[in-house]
């Protein structure tokens, strides 16, 4: 019974600290991206023959674009590949593409520190890029003789039209909503019945809520302004949609995220992850390998880790592995792009991951 209730109480503290003033805003800026940002436009970068630059630097962060899972981004990362895409640029988004989607990145540096939520994306990014080059590099020939002579990338392009400016500018509004909005909060804490604990306690931060109902009303006037109807209303429809496909799940994993906090012996946790020696980060690097995360849920997991004394480093390894793979993921790229190329990459995941939380850890 007591590991419903921390389950309960981890959700019901969630849901209180962070969904209105965090994941809401972000729904919102995801949803916008989907329709004011042109995927296709984004997509004919990858061709084997583009600027090798611009190729990785587009695949690198074109997750941002995305809220998808390691099993989501399959299909993606196959019909790219089918459509001529370098490998190197194939890889840097298949690898990318799960682990920088904007809801992931603020998710993580509202619940588990701005320290880590910086860490993530820079070491996403970087990762992306590092791991494409390298596989390049490895299969270069291979990749020569499968592609022959016509092997790139062609996608039409997306009939939205909007200056770069504009758009910069409106996201850029957007953005600091959110940061503003995320500012302004309640912290709640619920403690176990059992123990006399289980009152709710209230207690106000100081938040701009001046500036963000101007920023709200920029927003709102921005759009009416530059956007037709249509694509406000397809931004809604978008929004929307990635909201019901994410947070039953994501509430799911919050749920399950607390009764693991109590099920989970400490002294396990601090035993095998607790510290930031070479095997507890391979440890961590292997199980977020192994395991399939749904979009967002390796948060609430990690942080539920933590709690029970997992390392900031084996944290930070397991937010840079597990979403970009899982056990499931791996036997599908196995079948796009064979077992040696699959394996070099698995490998690679592991190994980077493990140095930045090693790393991370000693700086910390």
């Amino acid at each position: 019974m007591h590991y419903l209730l921390s389950g309960w109480y981890a959700l019901a503290d969630y849901l209180s600290a962070h969904v209105l003033t965090c994941l809401v805003p972000a729904f919102f800026i995801a949803g916008a991206i989907a329709v004011f940002v042109s995927q296709a436009a984004v997509m004919k970068y990858f061709g084997a023959r583009a600027k090798k630059s611009l190729a990785y630097a587009v695949a690198s962060v074109s997750g941002a674009i995305l809220a998808v899972c390691s099993c989501t981004i399959l299909p993606l990362f196959a019909g790219i590949r089918q459509r001529g895409a370098g490998l190197g640029p194939a890889v840097t988004f298949l690898y990318s593409g799960p682990a920088i989607n904007v809801l992931a990145i603020v998710y993580s540096a509202r619940l588990l520190g701005m320290d880590i939520g910086v860490a993530r994306t820079v070491g996403a990014v970087a990762f992306s890029i590092l791991i494409g080059l390298i596989m390049a590099f490895l299969f270069r020939r291979e990749e020569e003789a499968l592609r022959g002579p016509a092997g790139d990338l062609v996608m039409p392009e997306d009939e939205r039209k909007h200056p770069l400016r504009q758009v910069a500018a409106y996201f850029t509004v957007m953005v600091l909503l959110l940061v503003s909005a995320s500012s302004i909060g309640l912290i709640i804490g619920t403690l176990p019945a059992a123990e006399g604990r289980g009152a709710i306690t209230l207690s106000g931060k100081p938040f701009p809520a001046a500036l963000t109902v101007i920023l709200l009303g920029a927003t709102v006037a921005l759009s009416r302004r530059w956007y037709a109807s249509e694509e406000i209303s397809r931004w809604m429809a978008e929004t929307w949609k990635l909201a019901r496909k994410i947070i039953p799940v994501l509430l799911l994993g919050v749920f399950i995220a607390g009764m693991v906090k109590e099920l989970l012996p400490q002294s396990v946790v601090q035993r095998w992850v607790g510290g930031n020696s070479l095997g507890n980060n391979l440890l961590a690097a292997v199980f977020g390998t192994l395991m399939y995360f749904s979009t967002l849920t390796e948060v609430p997991i990690v942080k539920a880790l933590t709690d029970l004394g997992m390392g900031r480093g084996p944290a930070l390894t397991l937010l840079l592995a597990g979403p970009s793979l899982s056990l499931p993921s791996i036997i599908v790229i196995g079948r796009v792009m064979g077992v040696k190329r699959t394996a070099v990459y698995v490998l690679l995941v592991i190994i980077l991951s493990t140095t930045a939380g090693m790393v991370f850890g000693m700086l910390g």
